[in-house]
């Protein structure tokens, strides 16, 4: 067998090693890593939680990078290409440099099944060790204890909000769930919680470990008006910052464990005032509650899970007045759906279910049928043209082959004062990034999709 020459062939090659997509355990991934003999000799922080963890990840990225250090960051799921999963100094490494840590890998694992998501993960962390940065921020991928990002021992673990998501793996409950992620922790070692409500069995276990464990409003805590925020830690404070250019009323929370993070390396790591107040400002994170500007405005959100789905429709209600809002949705059948269309039921006019290109994903017309569900049990019968919602409303249920199909009808029934919302997936999201980011124009009217992509006015 000829050895893969690109990067496709090579993710296509990881696919096929392994008869699980999700085989939980550190054991075949560590002891590939060993013959691997590479380290991460600089100071390293792991990130795990339900929600919040691309913003965590995002936010230490670019406070490091305004303090002067060069950074190394390995995040998960990607929206659009493989790259993204792996930056050096906040670029994407570039997929020819990532082949020969391909090979590497394949070249020492021998028979040891390594599934697709293990697999890749050493091959960047082999991109990062050869890379040497001056610090490296891991996002863990599923849960903690198991996942094999937890194979490094981190210098920090940063832990954000826990919430229901991922049970068949993690648990049936919060406990079960925040004990699991308890386990990024490491003896003597910092961890930095962010959830304003933790898990007991997530604290009993840093607390039996003897981890160095920082909570919120004991350890560090945050206030704030309308203008600026402060925030306050064991024996650092700073003031009068501007709020985080990642939007969203939960981005305190993990605004807030950054800066405990920070403050526990910060013999290793010192970061000034001022690199706090630029990282925070020029931080970028695409897919979380990303406005983009337009007529309609476009809303992006890998929101997948009931606290995410809720904190997005809060947003979205603060957002100001629209005459309609239309949703282009995609989601895993695996996720609690019913728990989260309550949410969004009240916001939504019109619904563009669709079809996502994985195994997991539920169809289109899956989709449609619970939201039709969840639409009769508010109300008594259906309106004119659509099915009646919450309040009365006539919202309208359709279902589409793939991502960009389904924003295109979402633009072909919207006026340029509505806003289309995508979100329910990372694939969902990317589906409509695949063609670069949308700028929906409709300076005319009605917004209908132009030739390749584009957006015309009619």
């Amino acid at each position: 067998m000829n050895a893969p020459a690109t990067l496709d062939d090579w993710l296509a090659h990881c696919e096929r090693l392994h008869t699980k997509s999700i085989d939980m355990g550190l054991e075949r991934v560590a002891a590939v890593w060993a013959r691997l003999d590479r380290r991460l000799t600089m100071p390293v922080f792991t990130v795990a939680g339900t929600n919040g963890k691309g913003s965590t990840c995002a936010m230490l990225e670019s406070i490091a990078r305004q303090a002067g250090y060069r950074t190394g960051l390995y995040t998960s799921p990607h929206l659009v290409r493989f790259e993204e999963r792996c930056r050096i100094d906040g670029v994407p490494v570039p997929a020819e440099r990532l082949l020969p840590h391909f090979a590497a890998v394949d070249a020492v694992r021998g028979d040891t099944p390594l599934t697709w998501f293990e697999f890749t993960t050493l091959a960047v962390l082999c991109a990062l060790a050869e890379a040497a940065p001056d610090v490296v921020i891991l996002e863990i991928g599923l849960g903690g204890r198991l996942d094999a990002v937890n194979m490094i021992d981190a210098d920090c673990a940063v832990i954000a909000t826990i919430d229901l998501d991922h049970m068949e793996f993690l648990g049936p409950d919060r406990d079960s769930i925040g004990w699991e992620k308890a386990h990024v922790m490491r003896t003597g070692r910092p961890a930095i919680v962010g959830d304003p409500n933790p898990p007991q069995r997530l604290l009993d276990y840093g607390a039996s470990i003897g981890a160095d464990l920082w909570t919120l409003g004991r350890d560090f805590n945050f206030t704030g008006d309308r203008q600026q925020w402060n925030w306050s830690g064991r024996q650092q404070r700073l003031s009068g910052l501007a709020y985080p250019a990642l939007r969203g009323a939960n981005q305190l929370f993990n605004a807030a464990g950054v800066l405990a993070a920070f403050e526990a390396l910060r013999d290793r790591l010192p970061v000034n005032a001022q690199a706090v107040r630029n990282g925070l400002a020029l931080v970028e994170l695409p897919g979380r509650f990303q406005i983009v500007p337009g007529q309609p405005a476009l809303v992006l959100d890998v929101a997948h899970n009931p606290q995410s789905v809720a904190m997005l429709a809060r947003n979205l209600d603060a957002m100001g007045f629209y005459p309609r809002t239309h949703a282009v949705f995609g989601a895993m059948r695996d996720k609690a759906i019913a728990d989260f269309l309550p949410s969004m039921l009240p916001l939504v006019d019109t619904w563009h279910c669709t079809d996502l290109p994985t195994p997991r994903a539920a169809r289109g017309e899956e989709l449609a049928r619970e939201i039709r569900a969840a639409l009769s049990s508010t109300t008594a019968s259906p309106g004119t043209g659509g099915q009646a919602g919450a309040a009365g409303r006539d919202v309208e249920v359709k279902s589409h082959a793939d991502p960009a199909t389904a924003l295109r009808a979402a633009l072909d029934g919207a006026e340029g004062a509505d806003r289309i919302v995508v979100f329910g997936s990372f694939f969902t999201v990317g589906g409509v990034l695949k063609e670069g980011l949308p700028r929906l124009q409709a300076p005319h009217g009605r917004a209908v999709a132009g030739p390749g992509g584009g957006i015309a006015g009619r």
